[in-house]
């Protein structure tokens, strides 16, 4: 395989079409279909089909997309760090941050990075697991910093623990149920969760099996983003759960209640999630450490937010 196939093999999928990717790469359509021919010979095995509506890849080609969008981001990182080391610190930095972190201490861990690193392009995502997973395993994004389920904990992932968390059942102030001391006062309340598409069995089981509670399924939501977590909960009289520390965080302090209920969950890891047996850039190792020096900062103060948000956090590094 060379690397011209692999960047036409990955300008096809982002595109949807020969044409489109012919455009994208500014080369010919015949290249592009030369390109991809030559990738369909090699490993005798169809990799994609034509279609009215575009291209459509098989299982093989799919499998294949992945490795190849791995080898160029691998690439990336190469060619940053020789800029590096030639005084250029340029590239592009993929990042993906849980919601609750990008309430907290998000922004000056951002401030200190553009310091440390002012050429350095960075990208954030909201990174619910659920949206982090296809990234992180396509190469997309650098690394996430979330929680990954010990059953999601597979071995295409690695995690730095960094701190635990309290979690709670969360509902808006006023909600009929504001009062309500045992999950099982909830099983006839609608639901919105958030879960990656491998840890849904295991959110259940904590959340409600380990209680012998049992819910409809109907009564859930998957929820792919906050902001539609948020509007279910505070519009639809929704259920959540999540850590604590959102009903004191801004923009939901005063807004969501964590409810005092008699059942115990587990805290959860907050980690950084990486490929495993992947390299972090330079970039990835600076913005770590500007994370762990705000954290730090935040739960040595003496400040009363400060000393209230690290009621429900337990630093570990």
């Amino acid at each position: 395989m060379k690397l011209h196939q692999l960047q036409a093999l990955i300008a096809s999928a982002e595109t949807g079409s020969i044409r489109a990717a012919a455009r994208s790469l500014d080369i010919s359509q015949a290249a592009v279909t030369k390109a991809l021919r030559e990738l369909e010979t090699a490993q005798q095995l169809p990799l994609f089909v034509r279609t009215p509506s575009g291209l459509n890849f098989t299982e093989y080609g799919k499998v294949l997309l992945t490795h190849a969008k791995l080898v160029l981001k691998q690439l990336e990182h190469a060619q940053a760090e020789l800029d590096q080391l030639r005084g250029k610190a340029q590239g592009r930095l993929c990042v993906g941050v849980t919601p609750w972190i990008a309430l907290t201490f998000l922004p000056q861990v951002v401030l200190d990075f553009r310091q440390r690193m002012p050429d350095i392009q960075l990208e954030l995502f909201e990174s619910l697991m659920a949206v982090a997973q296809p990234l992180l395993r396509d190469g997309s994004m650098d690394f996430a910093i979330g929680q990954l389920h010990p059953a999601q904990a597979t071995p295409e992932f690695a995690c730095e623990t960094l701190l635990d968390y309290q979690t709670s059942v969360l509902v808006r102030q006023g909600h009929p149920r504001q009062n309500a001391q045992s999950i099982h006062e909830l099983l006839d309340q609608n639901w919105t969760l958030n879960y990656a598409p491998d840890g849904r069995d295991a959110l259940m089981q904590e959340l409600f099996g380990k209680h012998s509670a049992h819910i409809d399924s109907n009564r859930i939501v998957r929820a792919h983003s906050l902001a539609i977590l948020q509007m279910m909960v505070e519009r639809a009289d929704m259920c959540t759960w999540g850590p604590t520390i959102m009903s004191t965080a801004p923009p939901f302090l005063g807004r969501i209640v964590a409810l005092k209920l008699s059942e115990a969950f587990e805290p959860r890891q907050l980690s950084i999630v990486t490929r495993r047996n992947g390299s972090l850039s330079n970039a990835a190792l600076c913005f770590t450490d500007c994370l762990l020096q705000v954290i730090r900062r935040h739960a040595r103060s003496a400040k009363r937010e400060d000393r209230e948000l690290f009621e429900t956090l337990r630093l570990l590094v």
